[in-house]
């Protein structure tokens, strides 16, 4: 099932560690939790029109700030938030699953796209098994969605493996996910590569 950090909305850190120069550095860890909370406590039961969704969180618009709107951009960026007539709605784990399987901005959207080819194989699995545990994926939802994107993309059949299966191959890129390395330069790397055989 997709899991949520609370990430700064700024600089995406998980923790009380912030990049240099994000907007919310210096505030407490509890008030980026708070935010997020305010807001999910509220679009977890009922689908909310955005224009009145800072009356309806816990101390209602005085409680609003811009912590919380940017808490609400990071969510919908995201996609764990859907336009529905009503208004905003919470996407279910298997809904959000499904809204992140395929990714939709480049690099790794090439990546994913087009599959890889040999010379750019390290970084594109890579970026892929990094982009979903950047977007929430458990471990074994990652290692199923990079084993069936090395097949169905036609990566697998181009060679260029020294392991025998893509569940071999995926299995010894584990520490990608466990480290929660970032996904962006080597899917820039992987992605200028199959360009050039596009």
């Amino acid at each position: 099932m997709p899991r949520f950090a609370y990430p700064c909305p700024d600089c995406r850190t998980t923790n009380s560690l912030h990049d240099t120069g994000c907007e919310f550095e210096g505030t407490d860890w509890h008030e980026i939790e708070r935010a997020y909370t305010d807001l999910l406590s509220v679009l977890v039961d009922e689908t909310v029109p955005e224009s009145t969704l800072r009356h309806a969180i816990p101390g209602g618009p005085d409680a609003w700030s811009g912590l919380h709107r940017a808490a609400l951009d990071l969510l919908q960026r995201e996609g764990r938030l859907a336009e529905a007539d009503a208004g905003l709605d919470l996407l279910s784990g298997e809904a959000y699953r499904e809204a992140v399987s395929e990714p939709t901005t480049d690099p790794v959207a090439t990546i994913y796209r087009e599959g890889s080819y040999p010379g750019a194989h390290d970084n594109a699995v890579f970026a892929m098994i990094a982009f979903y545990e950047m977007v929430g994926l458990s471990w074994a939802e990652t290692r199923e969605s990079v084993i069936e994107w090395l097949r169905e993309s036609g990566t697998w059949e181009r060679g260029g493996f020294e392991e025998t299966s893509p569940a071999e191959l995926v299995d010894k890129k584990r520490h990608v996910y466990e480290a929660g390395y970032g996904w962006k330069e080597k899917a820039k790397a992987a992605k200028r590569v199959i360009d050039a055989h596009g």
